[in-house]
């Protein structure tokens, strides 16, 4: 507004003064409201927040705070490396080598007499590790043809199952190919460049999508497997994460116990999902997962990851001062270190006093923390007198109170039942190497090849989750023969 503009207003009279101010105030409110939204999403970071270390960029969050108050907790800050006392691993002398090479003595180093007729009194031995050159071993297979004397039948021997083509290559080095490209993540080329410059193999990159869609195919029913055994599990692990498949969002949903792992593409991220997916709707363990409100609506009962909890905390504490969020912080901490304590004695729950105890500081801090941030019953009125119609739009604090009060026996299993973990870091380190896929290759390139990615993954975790050989098990797959192994007792 100019200097005119101005003069015309204050000559307009109080009324249409009194009317700009309030419009220009309400401006000013709304305005108010975007930026603290905005400063909001700035403070946020993946040690406040669900956002993931990658955000962050090249400015890691501080750790001060509540973290250094957690730090402290855990005792003396430890140097990187070997702790004193540490016994330490590293190469081994063994007692037959392959091969020996013996170094001479041609002459004294002191009167420069020859050595060479004179027998070594002793050895000073040093041992290398090294693999020779790798190059293919070739199998012909012959199958012998018969004339019957008697008949003159022609006869011809079976070939094995997994010989089909005149030539062909052989299970280890398609498993070798379906290891490197779906647990190492190289790109189809660089998987080529590693077969010729390691194994000397000139292998195109159409052959190796063949082995891809010919191992996931293979693995089928290996899948299934892997779904009713989550189905049945007493605790699984659930989470999901947005993913491109030919250059359009989608999800990426996967299922998990300590022993087994279940990767699927789908187009949805909620319930839909979920119901295609088949594992929730027949589940009826503990589901650990975030507080994805999808989750919640199936007939299980229901773990809440208390690492994302501490991040709304340590974010509320920080950035908007709500003393509660630090004694939540402080109870769940404590709650962890009774439950880890018990563990280490041997115990499978806590006594019922600190149990009753807990639960008692656990509501005071709800009770304390909705009177720091008291809900309204009712909207308040505008300057018409009238009230705003529907729900109460509530503050971060106020959802994630009514989330401790509504939803206290799920925030607490951990505590009650010693199967539950404290999170669901599990299904989220389940997923962090499939992020690590996508910054790779940035997409799949087809629907087709997600699946295949997703169904080789769920194996080969599966394999390493249960201590057996990767490379051997994914050559199995090409003998006819993958099984879903037990857990390793041994």
């Amino acid at each position: 507004m100019n200097h005119k503009e101005a003069l015309e207003l204050y000559n307009s009279g109080p009324e249409t003064v009194v009317k700009y101010l309030c419009e220009i105030h309400a401006q000013l409110e709304a305005v108010q409201k975007q930026v603290k939204t905005l400063q909001e999403q700035l403070q946020k970071n993946s040690r406040n927040s669900s956002k993931p270390p990658s955000s962050d960029g090249f400015k890691k969050p501080k750790r001060s705070g509540v973290n250094e108050h957690r730090k402290k907790r855990k005792g003396k800050k430890r140097k990187p490396g070997g702790q004193k006392g540490h016994k330490g691993f590293g190469l081994t002398a063994v007692e037959k080598p392959d091969q020996i090479k013996v170094h001479k003595v041609c002459k004294c180093k002191n009167c420069k007499r020859s050595l060479e007729d004179v027998a070594a009194t002793e050895y000073e031995a040093r041992q290398v590790f090294d693999i020779p050159p790798i190059e293919p071993e070739t199998t012909e297979h012959r199958a012998e043809i018969k004339d019957c004397p008697d008949c003159n039948e022609r006869n011809k021997a079976e070939f094995p199952e997994d010989v089909k083509g005149p030539v062909q290559y052989g299970p280890r080095i398609k498993a070798i190919a379906v290891y490197m490209k779906n647990y190492q993540l190289l790109p189809y080329k660089r998987t080529c460049e590693l077969f010729k410059d390691i194994f000397t193999i000139d292998i195109v990159e159409g052959t190796l999508v063949n082995i891809n869609k010919d191992c996931s195919k293979r693995l089928e029913l290996t899948m299934e497997e892997i779904r009713e055994a989550l189905k049945g599990a007493p605790v699984s692990h659930f989470d999901e994460t947005g993913c491109s498949v030919e250059g359009k969002r989608i999800w990426l949903h996967v299922a998990s116990t300590p022993e087994f792992t279940y990767f699927e593409i789908h187009d949805k991220r909620g319930r839909e999902a979920m119901d295609d997916i088949g594992i929730l709707p027949d589940f009826k363990g503990r589901a650990i997962h975030d507080f994805w409100k999808s989750y919640l609506v199936y007939d299980c009962d229901h773990g809440l990851c208390n690492a994302h909890l501490l991040r709304e905390l340590i974010f509320l504490y920080e950035e908007q001062n709500q003393c509660w969020a630090e004694n939540m912080i402080d109870c769940l901490l404590d709650i962890k270190e009774a439950v880890d304590k018990a563990k280490d004695n041997g115990k499978n729950t806590l006594d019922n006093a600190t149990t009753k105890k807990i639960e008692k500081d656990y509501d005071a801090i709800i009770e304390a923390g909705l009177a720091e941030n008291p809900i309204l019953k009712t909207s308040p009125k505008n300057k018409k007198g009238k009230r705003k119609r529907g729900r109460i739009k509530k503050t971060k604090a106020q959802n994630l109170l009514c989330r401790f009060r509504d939803y206290k026996k799920e925030v607490l299993a951990f505590m009650y039942d010693f199967q539950v973990p404290f999170d669901n870091n599990l299904a989220e380190r389940d997923l962090r190497m499939m992020k690590v896929q996508q910054k790779i290759s940035g997409t799949f390139r087809s629907r087709e090849g997600s699946k295949h990615f997703c169904q080789i993954r769920s194996y080969i975790s599966t394999i390493r989750k249960n201590a057996k050989n990767v490379i051997d098990s994914i050559r199995k797959i090409f003998l006819g023969t993958p099984s879903i192994i037990s857990p390793d007792t041994s």
